[in-house]
């Protein structure tokens, strides 16, 4: 027992801990989770807590269902919104075989993996998210509305912006679980807000994204509101992206420039390789159907290219100095499993890295109102969700990185999912009823 995991269980007795809640995901991004009482938790750490693996989608079959959690102890988390007496605590997990070796669909141990290769490589990676939600009045019954909490937009104040005081509570939330907010406002749809989270790890990021998603959806609901994180709940609307910022270092040194100090061979071989694979991984980036009601619209992308500021490319260089210089990548969505998302996007700028591909030249032009001259000679991101299936399926570097297995279950359900779609007469109804309450 090393000495994290004995702090860990010191922290649990002293602080009046009674639940234990062991976290995982599953492969298209939903919590879910098993509690247990403290007395269980050495037992855990040691030898693992079962779960049917048969009853979560895309895991494992009748046959074969046995799966184990073994919490992580540096992701301990006290849940300040659950009632007292008695405190509740989450951890992360890793997901094991009855054998004790990973299980190969366990997303968060993909990214694990991701991240070792960067580090082999000589870099240190720092993502940081800026994910934006929508804020729904709840009815009478309790039930989600499409009616939103105002109509309020871009950066707004009281009283058009009716989310100022749940924001701040959501900060709060976050600040007391260890997670750093940096910035929040009111964005430029009725009733939807954005708040953006310091840079950190890229297996930290994807730890902090699903649980910003929880304090959110926790927080709304304990003010009687929904949170959606549906990536175009409002046809007339903006939709929510979860725009992913991404920096490298090399010996302490940001390998990112500004525009006028020139880019180093290396971020520019890193963005051509996520430019050139992003329309491959997409069906990860943009997972449901109604993430395609998104492209072209509002400020989100339509076309594989880059610039600097310009928020109409995939790809933008944001004005900064020094250790705040990085990339952005516009078109993922909320709906996205944040290990397989940030593992396939560092993977595809490493491999871009280590084949010293050359990035195209920037198009600094407004490519919502450019010519078909221009964009025609441009690659389009996938504009269904069942060209995206394609495209993911037939992908090497797909493949090469979430594995065989995890690709064909991932492929299957998703095409039973574009089946449904296609055969929904009501898509707008199809989207609110698959998607509204849950994602």
């Amino acid at each position: 027992m090393d000495i994290t995991t004995r702090e860990v269980l010191e922290f649990v007795r002293e602080n009046d801990v009674k639940f234990v809640r062991l976290v995982f995901c599953d492969l298209f991004g939903f919590q879910k989770n098993i509690a247990i009482m403290p007395d269980e938790l050495l037992a855990a750490f040691e030898d693992g807590i079962s779960f049917d693996a048969h009853a979560i989608k895309g895991f494992r079959d009748i046959t074969e269902s046995d799966l184990f959690l073994f919490p992580v102890a540096s992701t301990l988390a006290v849940l300040p919104w659950r009632p007292g007496p008695g405190r509740v605590v989450r951890f992360f997990c890793d997901i094991r075989n009855p054998d004790g070796t990973p299980f190969p669909r366990d997303t968060r141990n993909i990214l694990r993996q991701a991240e070792e290769r960067c580090d082999k490589m000589g870099y240190i990676c720092k993502i940081g998210a800026k994910c934006e939600f929508y804020l729904f009045k709840n009815g009478e019954d309790g039930e989600p509305t499409d009616v939103t909490l105002d109509r309020g937009g871009y950066l707004d104040i009281q009283p058009l912006d009716k989310g100022e005081n749940i924001r701040r509570e959501i900060c709060l939330t976050l600040e007391e679980m260890g997670i750093k907010p940096e910035s929040s406002h009111h964005e430029e749809g009725p009733g939807q807000n954005e708040i953006d989270f310091r840079f950190s790890g890229a297996l930290s990021c994807a730890d902090n994204f699903l649980t910003f998603k929880t304090v959110v959806k926790a927080i709304a609901a304990r003010n009687g509101l929904h949170a959606s994180f549906m990536p175009k709940p409002l046809d007339k609307a903006p939709g929510s992206g979860a725009h992913v910022n991404i920096s490298l270092t090399q010996n302490g040194s940001n390998v990112f420039k500004s525009k006028k100090d020139g880019h180093s061979n290396v971020a520019e071989s890193f963005i051509a390789g996520i430019l050139a694979k992003t329309p491959e991984m997409t069906l990860f980036l943009n997972p449901i159907a109604n993430s395609y009601e998104r492209f072209g619209k509002f400020d989100a992308p339509k076309y594989v290219s880059w610039s600097h500021q310009n928020r109409s490319q995939l790809v933008r260089i944001p004005a900064a100095e020094g250790q705040k210089v990085r990339m952005e990548l516009r078109s993922p969505d909320p709906a996205i499993n944040p290990y397989l998302a940030f593992a396939l996007i560092l993977s595809a700028g490493l491999d871009g890295v280590e084949k010293g591909m050359k990035l195209p030249e920037p198009l600094d032009i407004d490519l919502y109102s450019a010519d078909g001259s221009v964009t025609k000679k441009l690659v389009k991101l996938p504009e269904s969700l069942d060209e995206a299936i394609n495209l993911a399926e037939n992908s090497a570097f797909v493949k090469k990185v979430a594995g065989a297995e995890l690709l064909d279950k991932y492929i299957k359900i998703k095409r039973e999912e574009s089946a449904a779609f296609a055969d929904a007469e009501d898509k707008a109804l199809f989207y609110k009823e698959r998607y509204f309450d849950c994602v």
